[in-house]
């Protein structure tokens, strides 16, 4: 009996016939959590530098608020203010609202980057590597909060060519930026939640803009809450905004500012910030939680 009928007849399968049947083992990730955030980190940017409408249109809108609303209502908000017994310009006190509508709008356009991915299919790509999706949602997350930093370090620096003061000098301006990217973060988050809920562009803009705008008039960012209607103070004490502006502002002008938490045991500023930082932090672990968790559970299937 030759070799080759010794190999059939004995049940012996050929050696290419054992490989094939054996499962291939299943790809996972070159990289670490952090290369993997890194990964998304640079291709975010690329995207940004590649787009850059979206950074304009999201800078030009706080620019014309901070120009109009110094030269319209600078006068009338001056007195305002000074009714509070503050001896400062209404550019001083908007410059921190502004710092903040900056990280609004600019939050409010990261959903619509996701959707864009899912529309173009990129998404699904992605959701197919062996990525970590949470160094997915932080990579990405990472490249938008540069963006709104340097974004707030414009508006800064255009608040003092227009007159405004800052107290704490340049460790002030670093502050009022780090307090704008942490407001930003839980904006991010809930933009990416609508993304991935909606699979749709319009949906996404219309449902953060829905809330971008009634979030910041009803609220201390444009004028002291003691001059607004009764309905408005009650409303601004659970608006995330009037804690981002107030954290932004008593850096600022370098006091005390909260008007609707008493808090009197940090002493100065500190009585501002770490009321207002603790509700956005808490804010931020929650929706950024949220986000993270409807990414995770996201499929090639259900982005199609």
């Amino acid at each position: 009996m030759s070799d080759a009928d010794s190999r059939t007849d004995g049940g012996t399968q050929p050696e290419s016939s054992v490989e094939a049947a054996t499962p291939a083992p299943i790809a996972r990730s070159g990289n670490s959590f952090l290369g993997d955030a890194w990964t998304n980190f640079k291709r975010w940017n690329l995207k940004a530098v590649r787009n850059p409408f979206v950074l304009v249109v999201s800078l030009v809108q706080p620019i014309i608020f901070l120009i109009l609303f110094t030269q319209v209502f600078g006068g009338v908000a001056t007195q305002a203010i000074g009714r509070g017994g503050a001896s400062i310009t209404y550019e001083t006190y908007l410059v921190p609202a502004i710092a903040i509508q900056v990280a609004l709008a600019a939050a409010a356009t990261s959903g619509v980057g996701l959707v864009n991915d899912i529309e173009s299919g990129m998404f699904e790509k992605v959701l197919a590597t062996p990525m970590n999706r949470t160094a997915v949602f932080l990579g990405k997350t990472a490249a938008e909060v540069l963006r709104i930093a340097v974004q707030i370090g414009i508006i800064l620096g255009l608040g003092t060519l227009l007159g405004a003061e800052i107290a704490t000098g340049i460790a002030g301006a670093l502050g009022i930026m780090a307090v704008g990217v942490l407001f930003s973060l839980w904006f991010v988050s809930l933009s990416n939640a609508l993304a991935v809920v909606t699979k749709d562009q319009e949906s996404t803009i219309i449902g953060a803009n829905l809330l971008q705008f009634p979030l910041l008039f009803v609220s201390s960012a444009f004028l002291p809450l003691d001059s607004l209607p009764d309905w408005i103070q009650l409303v601004a004490t659970y608006n995330p905004v009037t804690y981002g502006v107030d954290a932004a502002r008593a850096i600022m002008l370098d006091r005390d500012v909260m008007t609707v938490i008493e808090v009197t045991r940090f002493g100065g500023i500190w009585d501002t910030l770490v009321p207002g930082l603790a509700v956005l932090l808490a804010l931020d672990l929650l929706l950024g939680g949220l986000a993270v968790y409807l990414l995770g559970r996201a499929s090639s299937s259900s982005v199609r």
